[in-house]
């Protein structure tokens, strides 16, 4: 028997990752915008939580550059043209699946209904799926939709929602992906058991010694233990 009714994962950084360096991708985009560099990869990661919801990316990477802009002493009248320049950089198709992640969603999607949980819009975020030839291996996909009342992760609503759909209660799933912040903490506050993935860099998102996952994992290839 499975230990788990319903298994839920996210997708950046837990099930793929960018074919691209982020180093490349942000010194080109600071290149195509004919600016400075001012910040790194780190310091993107370092922002996030600071940031109000976004309806877009472009939004969002508005947001993103304005905060670390400021964190930086840099005007923040940048921030649009290298918001603009870095969605240009970027091609939401160039990913490739994480050590273990195709093995462990066949091995879910053997056991019972899975569900995907992201902190991504539904343009983006299918592009991806799509380019991975997993967008309909899901029972279930949720993405940021702000106006439709589902907010980012550690936000209960996307995972209120999926385990609505998945018809499965909390205590009865349990949630994969890279973040404490976001995965971890959603989960763990929802009754969620949580499987934290380690996602290959070196800076923490925060929240490592507030949220324990109930697993960790170096890598989805041991996720066979956590079943």
């Amino acid at each position: 028997m499975a230990a788990y009714d319903a298994i839920c994962f996210d997708l950046d950084s837990t099930l793929c990752e960018p074919t691209r360096n982020a180093r490349d991708v942000l010194e080109a985009a600071f290149e195509r915008a004919s600016i400075d560099p001012f910040c790194t990869p780190a310091d993107l990661r370092a922002a996030v939580p600071s940031l109000p919801t976004a309806e877009t990316d472009r939004d969002f990477y508005e947001n993103l550059f304005t905060e670390v802009a400021g964190r930086a002493d840099v005007n923040s009248a940048v921030a649009p043209r290298l918001a603009g320049a870095y969605l240009e950089e970027q091609d939401p198709t160039a990913v490739r699946f994480r050590p273990g992640a195709r093995a462990a969603l066949e091995h879910a999607r053997d056991l019972g209904p899975v569900g995907l949980i992201t902190n991504g819009g539904r343009p983006t975020q299918t592009q991806k799926l799509e380019a991975l030839g997993i967008a309909d291996a899901f029972d279930v996909s949720v993405f940021t939709e702000p106006s439709a009342g589902i907010f980012p992760k550690p936000d209960a609503a996307p995972f209120e929602y999926a385990l609505g759909e998945l018809g499965v209660a909390p205590d009865a799933a349990i949630h994969v992906g890279d973040s404490i912040r976001a995965d971890v903490a959603g989960a763990n506050a929802m009754g969620l058991d949580s499987a934290w993935v380690d996602p290959g860099h070196d800076d923490a998102d925060g929240g490592a010694h507030t949220h324990e996952p109930t697993y960790e994992l170096s890598t989805l290839e041991a996720f066979e233990t956590v079943l």
